[in-house]
């Protein structure tokens, strides 16, 4: 399998947009496409794998916590060590959080969010990072709207995919000569269950969203979004009119974009 194939490594991928991706990409490459799977829920892997191979695609699914740093770099070892080669590592893994500051007791869950969403790409970047430049690949970072603007009830969350910005964006110019690629995506409300396992106040999982998600974007468009954007080599990808339209009044008419986010909550989650 070494050499022949386009090795694409995605976290996240048991379901949602990362199975999404995984899907999308298998249909398009069929079996010059390598998938590397990673995520928790190791069945739920094999499964998506099952549905790749349908298309001539070759899988390897990895079990990984992104929120330890071990698996991370043991994703990236075994990625090399099977196709023997890296060239698109996608770092979609996250989870979500809906909580008021004050409600919130022990924030103990504000660091274990940040291992997963924030550092969770580090490391697996850091690791893969030599192999990328060999291959003079790309780099995937799936961040949110809210690691554009700050959202009321996600200052865990939006903390975040704050952080990623700020880490890709960085990278983006010291790997520019390498020949690597940095696209940052930022897609709005997507209709997936991430919400729904996110973290509440007390650390559990919500079992609900505090958003509205009447006007939510498909799993396909957005999964499809983010391929273009990065086969494109885009920069950054912000999905929805509403999102390109609150980033830029943010930096002329803060107050309305902060009445806009507010907007986008359910009554029952908002600030009192």
């Amino acid at each position: 399998m070494k050499a022949k194939h386009k090795v694409v490594v995605i976290t996240g991928s048991s379901d949602g947009i990362g199975a999404e991706i995984a899907r999308q990409l298998a249909k398009k490459y069929g079996s010059s496409l390598a998938l590397v799977l990673a995520a928790r829920n190791e069945d739920a892997l094999k499964q998506v794998a099952v549905e790749c191979k349908t298309f001539g695609a070759v899988s390897l699914v990895v079990k990984t916590d992104v929120g330890m740093e071990a698996n991370c770099r043991h994703l990236i070892e075994a990625a090399v060590e099977q196709f023997g080669s890296i060239d698109v590592l996608i770092n979609n893994a996250g989870k979500s959080a809906q909580a008021l500051l004050e409600e919130v007791d022990n924030l103990g869950w504000y660091q274990e969010l940040m291992r997963i969403n924030f550092w969770g790409s580090v490391w697996c970047t850091h690791a893969a990072l030599p192999h990328l430049k060999k291959s003079r690949g790309s780099i995937v970072a799936v961040s949110s709207l809210a690691g554009l603007i700050g959202v009321p009830g996600r200052t865990a969350y939006s903390a975040s995919k704050f952080a990623m910005g700020g880490f890709f964006e960085c990278l983006r110019s010291e790997v520019k000569e390498a020949g690597i690629k940095v696209t940052l995506a930022y897609p709005g409300v997507v209709a997936t269950r991430i919400r729904y396992h996110g973290y509440n106040a007390a650390g559990e999982a919500a079992g609900k969203s505090g958003l509205k998600e009447d006007d939510a974007m498909s799993v396909e468009e957005c999964a499809s979004l983010i391929i273009r954007g990065y086969e494109r080599g885009d920069r950054e990808v912000v999905m929805s009119f509403k999102g390109k339209l609150g980033r830029w009044l943010k930096l002329i008419a803060p107050g309305l974009v902060e009445k806009m986010a507010m907007a986008a909550l359910k009554k029952e989650v908002r600030p009192h």
